[in-house]
């Protein structure tokens, strides 16, 4: 029995089959770009693969035309000849999850635990959200797929026992991805400083980061909340 038809078996009958989809595929490295695209033109021979590359590309096509599935990285340039990053992909998948609230995505990437950031967009989106690790076997990608194509959902891939407010989590980026002082982050967020290290004691709060113990360990506080926020997936 092939993929499709199992899956017709195990799906809510209620979900409308898409056998002749259109794909998105959004990755910047050629050769999974190309052999994810090969894939999916294979299992769905009637349907219709795109691929592109880079954020620009995303939105653009997006914009002028309606996709059943759309397949992405998070590690992605904003354009050509730009470094890809996890924050480009992550900041365009919570763009398509606010302005498509029924759009279909399965990420398919490494960096699964920086989900974490949006996994208030993706709890509350309507559509189809599924998780591919791109270690995964081709036919459990391809679940992950049709699943995503019947509006299911599949997250337990994200880990949930570290969340943070998205002021938290500003904090952090711009703290450790843009160095910039409390000072600073404090203009940038439109705060006060002191509300800017009330933030601060709250993420060492829920990192488990605390004075004694790392005074204890000759350990510097900030050095250690930037380790435990990278180890939760939190900042690149």
């Amino acid at each position: 029995m092939i993929l499709i038809d199992f899956l017709n078996e195990i799906i809510d009958k209620d979900f409308t089959v898409a056998r002749n989809p259109d794909i998105l595929v959004v990755d910047d490295h050629q050769l999974i770009l190309n052999g994810t695209f090969e894939l999916l033109n294979r299992e769905y021979s009637k349907g219709r693969i795109f691929k592109v590359q880079t954020v620009k590309e995303t939105v653009s096509q997006v914009k002028s035309k309606k996709f059943d599935l759309i397949v992405m990285d998070l590690s992605i340039p904003n354009e050509q000849g730009e470094r890809a990053e996890i924050e480009s992909g992550i900041k365009l998948l919570k763009n398509l999850l606010k302005e498509y609230p029924h759009q279909n995505f399965m990420v398919q990437t490494s960096y699964v635990r920086a989900l974490v950031r949006i996994k208030h967009e993706i709890d509350n989106h309507q559509g189809g959200f599924a998780i591919a690790d791109k270690s995964l076997l081709e036919n459990e990608m391809l679940m992950r797929v049709n699943l995503a194509l019947h509006g299911a959902t599949h997250t337990k891939n994200i880990k949930t026992g570290i969340e943070l407010k998205p002021e938290w989590l500003d904090v952090l980026r711009l703290a450790f991805e843009e160095s910039l002082t409390d000072k600073a982050i404090a203009n940038r967020l439109y705060k006060s400083e002191r509300a800017v290290r009330t933030y601060w004691t709250k993420i060492q709060d829920v990192l488990g980061v605390y004075p004694e113990d790392c005074k204890e360990h000759g350990k510097n506080m900030r050095i250690q909340t930037k380790i435990r926020a990278r180890e939760e997936g939190l900042i690149d």
